[in-house]
């Protein structure tokens, strides 16, 4: 909220947490409306290893060629995403190097692995009464420049332009980089999910005056 000068209770916001594990969430007026995971973190985006949203019938699909339950379950979490369409590597990194030099199945898993997020962001996009801003986040999010632009490359006709000289140049840092006409803010902002979990943890325990809070079986 630094970075747009704004409160939360009066800003609607698109996060994009993008890692081996990657969620999108719509934020309206400060709070979550809707997030790409389901019942189990295996649902939404394309992600290091697991496959994200598919066919529901594919179960049945491959229970017909003799896969058991758990095989399935371990091949979508663990051998699908970025990994199982390269047939590489799940990190980012292999990837853009191997797409580089000419792979095209590392440019492939490129390719769906930005789609799949510009296809959440579009609907998120439709379901808030406005977007403000664009956020960036996450090992990815924070670190991929080519991702990011990527991603951003084809959002201007719902009022998301990259500056992609911004985004270049602010690597890994953290920081505004939408072009100054842009009508959606595209913001990259470094995660700290320790820390949050410290302050959860401490709220609590000891609550929003500090003082330690009674155990429920103390309470008669």
């Amino acid at each position: 909220m630094e970075l747009l000068k704004r409160v939360p209770e009066n800003t609607n916001v698109i996060t994009a947490h993008l890692g081996n594990g990657a969620s999108i969430t719509a934020i309206e007026h400060g709070i979550s409306i809707d997030t790409s995971m389901g019942f189990t973190p295996l649902e939404g985006l394309v992600m290091g290893t697991r496959s994200g949203d598919i066919d529901p019938a594919i179960f049945c699909f491959l229970e017909t060629r003799g896969y058991t339950c758990e095989q399935i379950n371990a091949m979508l979490n663990k051998k699908s995403g970025l990994l199982g369409i390269s047939g590489l590597s799940n990190d980012l990194r292999d990837l853009e190097a191997a797409a580089a030099q000419g792979n095209t199945r590392a440019q492939l898993a490129l390719g769906v692995y930005a789609h799949r997020v510009r296809k959440y962001i579009g609907a998120y996009t439709a379901n808030l009464v406005r977007v403000d801003a664009l956020v960036f986040t996450g090992g990815i999010g924070q670190h991929g420049v080519l991702m990011r632009e990527r991603i951003c490359h084809r959002l201007e006709n719902i009022g998301i332009f990259m500056d992609y000289g911004l985004n270049t140049a602010l690597g890994s840092g953290e920081g505004v980089v939408s072009s100054p006409y842009s009508p959606i803010a595209i913001l990259v902002v470094p995660t700290n999910e320790e820390l949050q979990i410290a302050i959860d943890t401490y709220s609590l325990i000891f609550g929003s005056d500090g003082r330690l809070r009674r155990r429920r079986t103390d309470f008669t």
